[in-house]
Order: C-alpha cells, then structure tokens, then sequence
C-alpha cells in the first residue's frame, strides 16, 4: 500500500528554496546597515538565545566523548564561520547577490569531483565537462553584468573562499560525521560561529549598526528564516528520505537569489546573465546525475528453461 506524503513534506522543497535563496539578497541589505562580521555575530548569538530554551525543553542527546564534540564545531567553523563570513565578506566588497550565489553553488559539483577520492570512484568524463559547464556559467553570470567593476578580485576570490569552506564542511561531515540530534549540533555550531566572529568584530569593526525597520526585518529573517526554519525543513527533508530533490533545489538557488536582488537590491540582471545560470545550471546537473547502473545479463543456468 503506497503512503501518502504529509503535506507540509509537498511543500517543504518549495519553501526551503524559497527561504534559502532570499538570503543572499536579505544578508546583503543588512549590510547597509551594519559590518559583515559584526552583522553574521549578532545574527549567531540571537540564534543562540533562541536554542537555548528550546533545549532546556527537549533536553537532546549530546556527543560522545571529545572526538564527537570537535567533529561537530568543525563543520560548524567551516560552514557557520569560513563560509558564511567570507559570503557577507564578499557582499561587503561589491559582488552582487545572483554573483555569490552562482559561485557557491557549484559546490556540489566540487563534492562530486573531491568525494570519489575517499571511497576509490574514478570521476568519468560528464562529470569533467560538467565541471567545465558550470565555472564556465558562473564566468558568464558575472562578466555579464553592467557594473563589472563591481565584481572586484578581492571579493571573487572571498566567494570562491566561501565555496571551498562550504564543500570541506560538507566532506568533512560525510567523513568524520555522527548522526545527532539537529538541536544539539545547531547549538554546538552557532555557538562557535559566535565565539569566532564576536571578537574578529570586536578587534577589527567598528561595531557601528544603523537600527530602523528595516534592519530589524532584515535580521529577524536572518535569524528566523535562514538559520532556523530553512535549516530544519533541510534536516527535516533529508530524514525524510528527499536528499535528492533537496541537492537538485540547490540548481535553482542562483536564479532565484538573482530575482530577490532584483526589487530588494536593484541588482538588475541582463539576458546574457540568465544564458550563464541556465549554462551552470546544466553543468552541475550533468556532474552531479549518477550514471544508470547496468542490468547484469542474466546466468545461463536462469536463461535455459529447466528441464523437467
């Protein structure tokens, strides 16, 4: 008998692509408003305010032993601290929303590419042009733009620095990765993007914010909708077995990332931009597709009818 998906599991991809992309766009527009690093540390210690009693209700399991425990703050450094603050980073020195987001989001095509190399796999010859595809899309998108002097070296190299911490976190985990509890590790990883960034800001921002309406919508998504909610319908989707839809949402993020800047950062994308994000689009998806596994022809002693 075939179950019925829950509803909310229907609409969850939806949402988290919708959530996820936003992000890139809103991080961006709180920027206006306050220094990167001070920005990603107050977002992170709100967060924290926010677990804590949520962990004094559900009381999770916690890691085993200090191995577990620095497996756990490592992923967390190199997603909550390497990648994300060398994302805002990046959007401090110009380069555009729809620019960052194309480029972090080959990172999947870098786990591909990086991953058979532990477990013995030879990479083929899709995924080589694949990879090709992809950077040349991310190229594309960003050359394309009318404001190219934007998109300064400085902070193409912080946004490929971003994907490469996103991709090591995520090899790291499937590496050295133990299955907790999400409230437990969420703790554990915001609370060493708190400690990591809190005094990077106090030593080398002037912690100066410019509080109105707008900045406070502006971080209550940040902390609401991109650290909390996108987050658990992720975790919540991969337990639920949608690991695949959840990896091809992440082709689409560029694209929409590019159509929230267009109203909230007047970042006005021309066609040829659209040409490059379809072109990577393709690209990850030709590395990332699994080739079919072949059908074993059948033994001679199952192909001969037996003799009675």
């Amino acid at each position: 008998m075939t179950r019925t998906r829950p509803l909310w599991l229907i609409a969850a991809p939806a949402l988290f692509l919708l959530l996820w992309s936003a992000g890139f766009a809103i991080a961006k527009l709180g920027l206006q408003h306050a220094p990167p690093i001070t920005l990603l540390a107050l977002r992170y210690c709100l967060v924290l305010l926010l677990l804590l009693p949520v962990a004094a209700v559900v009381r999770p399991a916690w890691p085993q032993g200090w191995r577990q425990w620095f497996d756990v703050a490592v992923v967390g450094f190199l997603i909550q601290v390497a990648y994300f603050g060398l994302c805002y980073w990046a959007f401090k020195s110009g380069v555009s929303a729809a620019g960052v987001a194309i480029v972090v989001c080959l990172q999947p095509i870098l786990v591909g590419l990086i991953a058979p190399h532990f477990v013995g796999e030879a990479v083929g010859p899709r995924v080589w042009a694949g990879l090709a595809l992809g950077l040349a899309g991310a190229v594309v998108v960003i050359l394309s733009r009318g404001q190219v002097q934007a998109e300064n070296p400085w902070g193409l190299v912080l946004t490929v620095g971003a994907l490469i911490g996103m991709t090591a976190g995520t090899l790291y985990e499937k590496r050295f990765g133990v299955s907790h509890h999400p409230v437990a590790s969420n703790l554990i990883q915001y609370a060493v993007g708190a400690a990591c960034t809190v005094p990077v800001a106090l030593a080398t921002e002037t912690l100066t914010i410019r509080w109105d309406a707008e900045f406070i919508a502006v971080l209550a998504y940040l902390v609401v909708g991109n650290s909390l909610l996108a987050m658990s319908l992720l975790l919540a989707m991969i337990r639920a077995g949608e690991v695949s839809r959840v990896s091809a949402l992440f082709y689409l993020v560029p694209a929409m990332a590019a159509l929230f800047a267009v109203p909230l950062l007047g970042e006005a994308m021309p066609l040829a931009a659209w040409g490059g994000m379809a072109l990577a689009g393709l690209g990850v998806a030709m590395a990332s597709r699994k080739a079919p596994t072949p059908t074993p022809p059948p033994s001679r002693v199952d192909a001969e009818p037996r003799r009675a």
